[in-house]
């Protein structure tokens, strides 16, 4: 196969990995700088120009979009598919993924554990949404934020009001989840490819440190999932429509709640953490994916014509 992966940095872990399963497996793969794409939009044949040639000819595209440029991220993605290029998370659900406010209530829709969340725009209902969240102590997360950025642990109800009304202030889009105590600053990340977990992490954050991800200072280490906890991983990444995403969840008292449903979960973590070549896995998932889809296309020529 001939594979694109839209990354802006080829020296990055998860790229460089992904590089290495793709040429190990004989493919033929180019990292591209998603902002250095630039397209022509037509109906009769869409093109994708890159660096002043235009990219054809390929097979499967792997996106690794930062959540900062996902508008144009998933723009280029969505133009790849018009090219009839296989991706291995589809734009529109790369796009679900991205807003938190979306995912959870898709994953609320279809009854995945969450903790209880509660969204408002205006100042004077901030009372009656963190009655309605459990009170404090509570977490409050920009919409926008990722790695950890952006998200806040208010221990009384005085300052939550504050942090949410200084958010508001300055027009942020927030949530405010309960804070799940019992979990005691740790998360799990389960990798997801296809129908199945094929890798989890628990992620401890440091001392004091409520937040768990590893760009923050947590620390990773092998932990064995619950059957509960497989379910959960699976069934979130189903209903978010992705391929290959990690799933962080915390544990409960009332069973596994999910975070955060990530469409470009890094490799290193969870490589590191499981001994696994979860790059590998991903790469064989794409070939069986990309022919499962060429299989069906032969089929519906072959009767078509007769």
């Amino acid at each position: 196969m001939k594979i694109a992966i839209l990354s802006r940095n080829k020296n990055l872990y998860s790229t460089r990995r992904l590089v290495e399963a793709a040429e190990s497996r004989d493919h033929a793969v180019q990292v591209i700088d998603v902002l250095r794409c630039y397209m022509n939009i037509t109906s009769l044949r869409p093109t994708i120009h890159y660096r002043g040639e235009v990219l054809d000819g390929f097979d499967a595209v792997i996106p690794r979009i930062g959540a900062s440029i996902t508008f144009y991220g998933t723009a280029v993605l969505r133009q790849f598919e018009m090219m009839n290029v296989f991706p291995l998370n589809e734009s529109v659900a790369v796009t679900r993924s991205r807003d938190k406010l979306r995912s959870a209530q898709l994953l609320a829709r279809r009854g995945i554990g969450m903790p209880v969340t509660g969204f408002a725009h205006n100042p004077d209902d901030i009372q009656d949404l963190l009655k309605e969240a459990g009170g404090a102590p509570v977490v409050i997360k920009l919409l926008e934020g990722t790695q950890g950025i952006g998200v806040v642990l208010a221990e009384t109800n005085k300052a939550a009001e504050s942090v949410i009304q200084a958010f508001m202030g300055l027009k942020a889009n927030i949530m405010v989840q309960e804070f799940i105590k019992e979990a005691g600053g740790a998360d799990i990340r389960c990798f997801v490819v296809g129908d199945k977990v094929v890798a989890a992490m628990k992620r401890q954050g440091p001392e004091g440190e409520f937040r768990s991800n590893l760009h923050r200072g947590g620390a990773a280490s092998l932990v064995k999932l619950t059957p509960g906890e497989r379910s959960t991983a699976v069934r979130a990444a189903k209903i978010m429509g992705l391929g290959v995403c990690g799933v962080d969840l915390l544990r409960s008292n009332h069973g596994p709640v999910v975070m955060e449903v990530n469409s470009s979960p890094g490799l290193e973590g969870i490589e590191t953490a499981s001994g696994k070549d979860v790059a590998g896995i991903i790469m064989q998932h794409l070939e069986k994916r990309v022919a499962e889809v060429a299989h069906r296309q032969s089929r519906s020529r072959t009767r078509g014509k007769g």
